[in-house]
């Protein structure tokens, strides 16, 4: 018996080892790769590494080049189309801690071995910034209201809104490593809450900061940021783990290219032209410094090259700092990083721009001081002015062809902040960032005549408030409402959003709880435009960056933690007159919670802080059309969401990657996934606090979705 026994226990573990021995030789098999791929598979000490990153990353370039893709279910990995280079490479997975790296050359297969991380908090150093910004303390809903020293008119809505993305996180990643430690080149103090009211002084910044903090919230947040970092400094570690990369997340392919310098940030980028996403194909992409630069960065992604174009502005044209401005005359305190030294310098204040059908560039900034032409202001001839003058604009429309590098500043007399081109024959570019009036271009006629008078025009955002579905004489801003007349709203466009079929311009209004704002034009928008609004309902609160797909659905970053979407088709009840005032429609809206851990006590929610949602409208991503998809800056990407269910496209090195808004292009309709990719800026106005330290450039990320991990 015993003997059988023992045969038994003999054939059993003979047949375990043959059945380990074919696993293991199965995964040991590298898969094909061609001459311009790198190849190989990663192991761990238990076997195949499924779901880590392999990052390839070279400086024999004229730029840094990166190249990121995720390992299959058996450890195995293809680097696809690299450019001829020296590559450092090396394997980095949430539950390790980095490998050592290895060079190789294209055509080269390699068998990598994972490190596991010795313990938690040697993982944790990989974590995105929202497992550790999750961390932070937030008051208690029994903190407000006046009774602590919380300001009574503030909500812990308006507290978590003012936090997260129209307020801290609206300028750069909270949770990375640089923001969650306190650098000792800050100085000595008692302890992490006086570091903080230093802290947020510092650079060109700091005052808007202190506004935030020390002025709305009374300085009451630097207890909560101290207590924050103290904990951090102490050994606390983030009470939730990131899951590793799944499904479709394991397709994606991330290169990065940097551009531009260590001192100056990127706001944003263009490649194509949002209703047709083929133009520029295979172009440079073309970057908005914003404050930091009168040079526009230019990347050519083929030539793997950059360069820069100095925008120009007339001599009279002051720098973009001070009041109405994000950025400072004077600085407060002197930068940990950069001391005294004055970096951002910008009077041409370019911060986002969009491509034609031509393939023109039409930029949000300047060339002009801010004082306006006398056809905008009071007296005026001009239809705009007769309705709404204005006196003074700071940001304006600016226009370079590449083709033939000229550039042209238009002076607009209503403000620019996002520019979206239209479905018109008129190719009429709008724009957000008009304050009281939406302003728009007619390109058609800028074209055939070089008149800038006539090509523009504004108009108020006048609500049908008596519901005879056209606008008539209406009470102003602020004024008591008047039986019989509609009514003007103060509706500071954020985003704008031309629908793609019926003609009407959307913009979000960047409050709490916010709102999204329809204008339908008319026949002649600056007197006959009527506007609807529609307010967001709990639990959702705090509108940023938007979009709208092909079917008018409107899409929308919120500081609650979701991406909200409203369609008008659902609306019940009539959608102007006395009671359409804004919440006259909730079931329009629904909501998406983001992905990642949340704040303790407030419930279920997410600590992501989104700055800008976008929607791929011609699947130039590969995940299908109308698929909304939102800045995850506070994990380290971009968060698309197919079906209701998000999927993170992470960028793992450099981590603190941080994106305002991102743009998509077709270089060859024909080229499956190599001819399809979004394009994002990594605009984080301080670049140096990402992964890698002071000298390290802002990044232009690449995304595409291959069919497989494997696939080269």
């Amino acid at each position: 018996m015993g003997l059988k026994i023992r045969q038994a226990r003999a054939i059993a573990a003979a047949s375990a080892f043959a059945l380990a021995s074919a696993a293991h030789a199965q995964v040991a098999t590298a898969p094909a790769i061609d001459a311009d791929d790198i190849g190989g598979v990663v192991s761990g000490p238990k076997g195949p590494e499924a779901g880590v990153w392999v990052i390839a990353e070279t400086r024999d370039l004229p730029v840094r080049f990166i190249r990121i893709v995720a390992t299959d279910d058996q450890g195995r990995f293809v680097v696809p189309d690299l450019p001829k280079a020296s590559y450092d490479i090396w394997v980095r997975g949430y539950g390790l801690v980095d490998s050592d790296k290895v060079k190789a050359e294209p055509g080269k297969s390699l068998s990598l071995t994972a490190k596991i991380a010795p313990d938690d908090a040697a993982a944790a150093h990989y974590y995105p910034a929202i497992y550790w910004f999750s961390m932070l303390k937030i008051p208690g809903a029994d903190q407000f209201g006046g009774k602590s020293d919380i300001p009574e008119k503030i909500k812990q809505t308006d507290w978590l809104n003012l936090l997260k993305n129209n307020g801290c996180v609206g300028c750069h990643q909270l949770g990375q490593l640089s923001t969650r430690t306190i650098p000792k080149s800050l100085g000595e103090f008692a302890s992490h809450e006086e570091a903080w009211l230093r802290r947020v002084q510092s650079g060109q910044a700091g005052e808007s900061m202190v506004n935030i903090i020390a002025g709305e919230l009374n300085a009451v947040p630097v207890k909560y940021f101290g207590d924050w970092t103290q904990r951090v400094a102490n050994g606390e570690l983030p009470k939730s783990k990131p899951q590793r990369p799944q499904g479709e997340e394991r397709n994606i392919v991330v290169t990065l290219r940097d551009w531009m310098t260590e001192k100056h940030y990127i706001h944003d980028l263009i490649a194509s032209d949002k209703r047709n996403p083929t133009v520029n194909a295979n172009g440079p992409l073309y970057g908005s410094p914003e404050y930091s630069s009168d040079m526009m960065p230019i990347l050519d992604p083929v030539k793997n090259v950059a360069t820069t174009f100095q925008m120009p502005v007339t001599a009279d044209t002051p720098e973009a700092l001070g009041p109405g401005h994000a950025a400072s005359i004077d600085i407060l305190e002197p930068s940990p990083y950069w001391g005294s030294e004055k970096l951002w310098t910008s009077r041409a204040n370019n911060h986002n721009a969009m491509f034609d059908a031509k393939g023109r560039v039409w930029m949000a900034a300047t060339g002009h001081p801010p004082q306006n032409p006398d056809f905008c202001r009071k007296g005026s001839e001009h239809p705009s002015a007769k309705v709404a003058p204005i006196e003074r604009t700071n940001r304006r429309v600016t226009m370079f062809d590449p083709k033939t590098q000229k550039y042209v500043a238009l002076q607009t007399c209503f403000g620019a902040h996002h520019p979206q081109f239209g479905f018109d024959k008129d190719e009429t570019l709008w724009l957000s960032g008009g304050g009281a009036v939406l302003g728009w271009v007619n390109t058609r006629i800028w074209d055939e005549t070089g008149d800038v008078q006539k090509a523009q025009g504004w108009t108020p955002i006048v609500l049908d408030t008596n519901g005879n579905g056209k606008r008539d004489a209406y009470t102003e801003i602020g004024k008591p409402a008047e039986e019989g007349k509609d009514r003007r709203i103060q509706a500071n466009f954020y985003a704008i959003m031309p629908h793609p079929t019926d003609g009407s311009v959307w913009g979000s209004i960047r409050a709490n709880p916010g709102a999204v704002v329809r204008v339908q034009p008319g026949d002649n928008p600056s007197e006959t435009a009527v506007a609807e609004i529609y307010n967001v309902p709990m639990p959702g609160f705090g509108v940023r960056g938007g979009d709208i797909d092909k079917k008018g659905v409107v899409w929308v970053s919120l500081a609650s933690g979701h991406i909200g979407s409203f369609d008008r088709s659902k609306c019940k009840g009539p959608l102007n007159g006395p009671k359409a005032t804004g919440n006259h429609c909730p079931e329009g809206w629904a909501f998406y919670k983001y992905p990642g851990p949340g704040f303790e006590g407030l419930g279920d929610n997410s600590a992501e802080s989104s700055y800008y949602t976008w929607v791929d409208q011609h699947n130039i991503f590969g995940l299908g059309e109308d698929v909304p998809m939102s800045t995850g800056n506070l994990n380290d990407g971009l968060i698309a969401f197919k079906d209701g269910k998000p999927i993170t496209l992470r960028v793992p090195y450099p981590m603190g990657f941080y994106a305002k808004g991102f743009d998509g292009r077709i270089d060859d309709p024909n080229g499956g996934w190599k001819g399809r990719g979004l394009w994002a800026a990594n605009g984080d106005r301080t670049p140096w606090l990402i992964e890698g330290g002071k000298g390290s450039k802002p990044l232009a990320a690449h995304f595409q979705l291959r069919p497989d991990p494997l696939a080269k």
